[in-house]
């Protein structure tokens, strides 16, 4: 099989236009080592002994690019990540929203699922604000590019570090809203009820959603250059209600971007009127 140093320039370059192609990613050289450790195995697996002949099999096989893309698609993601966006959401805006939205259901998309502990974890806050306001309704839609990590989003099973850190940070909400199986946890019905997993990609309008109040964008930005990120955004923020409220990731930032989003706090921005 073809080692880092034997790949051709001309090849590396073939992969990495076809990750963009698939999936928006922009990758470049000091991505290679990175890229070529994800597809070797599969290399094995298709029994290639060339990265150019995976190239092949890409164009000739549909079904193929489905692996390739949960091949190069990053899944990193954890109940509660940064503590002071769920604060906010929790304590701020869903009193101030239901407080002018009472026969309205919330609608959230999680639009980077990943494995699923965000939109747990937004089902988990807004159980925890239904008991005290009985009228409140919300739905759910999280989505991702990739199949695989969505099928084990879907399944509401946790184990290992991710539960672990629920375990530590919020033992009653894993109490209440999971039970133990199978050297797990699974998320009960109440969590369940309210979700619905679909795929999608960011690079495509996302058509037949419905208005968006709450859309969580992060840590996918930083995977896109200028252009994927301007429409990524622009995608998204079509997909959302007036008003809509877009929180994105620890190292992102809308500032530099002319996209109809205003600053509400680090990391949280209010979709405004276009003139």
């Amino acid at each position: 099989m073809d080692t880092e140093r034997e790949v051709d320039p001309a090849t590396r370059r073939a992969l990495f236009d076809q990750v963009r192609r698939h999936t928006g990613i922009a990758m470049s050289e000091r991505k290679w080592t990175l890229l070529e450790g994800r597809l070797r195995r599969r290399l094995r697996e298709l029994e290639l002994s060339a990265y150019r002949d995976y190239l092949q099999v890409l164009e000739a096989k549909p079904d193929e690019v489905r692996d390739f893309i949960d091949l190069v698609t990053t899944n990193e993601t954890s109940f509660f990540r940064t503590p002071r966006v769920w604060a906010y959401f929790a304590g701020q805006f869903l009193p101030r929203w239901h407080a002018t939205h009472a026969d309205t259901p919330l609608r959230v998309w999680s639009a980077a699922a990943s494995s699923g502990e965000e939109a747990y974890t937004v089902a988990m806050l807004c159980e925890e604000f239904r008991s005290r306001h009985a009228s409140f309704r919300y739905r759910i839609l999280a989505t991702d590019i990739s199949d695989a990590i969505l099928r084990k989003a879907a399944t509401g099973y946790f184990q290992g570090r991710s539960v672990d850190g629920l375990q530590q940070t919020h033992p009653d909400l894993l109490a209440r809203y999971f039970s133990a199986a199978d050297g797990g946890f699974s998320a009960g019905p109440a969590l369940r009820a309210n979700l619905t997993f679909r795929k999608h990609n960011l690079h495509e309008p996302a058509r037949d959603i419905g208005a968006m109040d709450v859309t969580l964008l992060r840590n996918v930005l930083i995977y896109f250059d200028t252009d994927g990120q301007q429409a990524v955004l622009e995608n998204v923020r079509r997909a959302m209600a007036p008003d809509g409220l877009l929180i994105v990731g620890e190292s992102e930032s809308l500032n530099r971007f002319e996209m109809g989003f205003g600053f509400e706090q680090p990391l949280i921005y209010r979709k405004e009127a276009r003139p």
